[in-house]
């Protein structure tokens, strides 16, 4: 597949086929995510790749009684409406594979230099904002993706469960210096037909000074 039609391919996928992936096309697609550009080739990351059905649902019922939680403590309207989406945080339990992102903090070059010379806060909070680490995670993740796309698979890059990142680190119980959980990426084979929302046009997106 080309480059260009992995991209119009690429969707979020919350329904797979009951089909597990090729254990030599995992190997591909980690390996995609671990050729991304990294601040300072850091290379911040660690995939743990999640096969255990059981594990799986585990998690689902971790961030189901996460959200419940959550709920209880808010105004009823509030919390019956928080409810109503936790099908995007739990969809996860019907793919073959989950995918576990966890980062290394990086601290901005520079930073530390900026907070000892008597800088404005303003600076150093918008060093924090610009968060290579993270950046360079995402690169990770949207290679890996692509990767999949381009071997027949698909994928969604998942936050919605963020709320139980704590929960979630203690259920799965990987542990490597300084890591910690950052996101979830389902994957697999996708079933069902493309449901993706339009994109912005060009002229939204894209500005050109010269």
């Amino acid at each position: 597949m080309e480059f260009f039609d992995v991209l119009d391919a690429r969707y979020s996928v919350r329904k797979f086929k009951d089909e597990q992936i090729k254990q030599e096309d995992l190997e591909k697609i980690i390996a995609a995510a671990g050729a991304a550009p990294s601040a300072k080739n850091a290379q911040n990351w660690h995939f743990v790749v999640i096969q255990d059905k059981e594990l799986i649902e585990k998690m689902g019922v971790t961030v189901d009684k996460k959200m419940e939680k959550i709920a209880a403590g808010l105004e009823p309207e509030k919390g019956e409406k928080f409810l109503k989406f936790s099908r995007f945080s739990t969809f996860f339990r019907n793919a073959p594979t989950v995918i576990a992102v966890y980062a290394k903090e990086y601290i901005p070059e520079g930073l530390k230099e900026v907070l000892a010379s008597n800088m404005p806060q303003i600076d150093g909070d918008r060093m924090w904002y610009a968060n290579p680490g993270i950046q360079s995670i995402g690169a990770g993740i949207e290679n890996m993706i692509l990767a999949s796309v381009a071997l027949g698979y698909g994928a969604c890059w998942m936050t919605s469960a963020n709320h139980t990142l704590l929960e979630l680190e203690e259920v799965i119980n990987f542990r490597r210096d300084k890591h910690k959980l950052v996101a979830l990426v389902p994957m697999g084979v996708p079933e069902g037909e493309k449901k993706s929302p339009a994109k912005l046009p060009i002229e939204e997106i894209m500005t050109v000074i010269k």
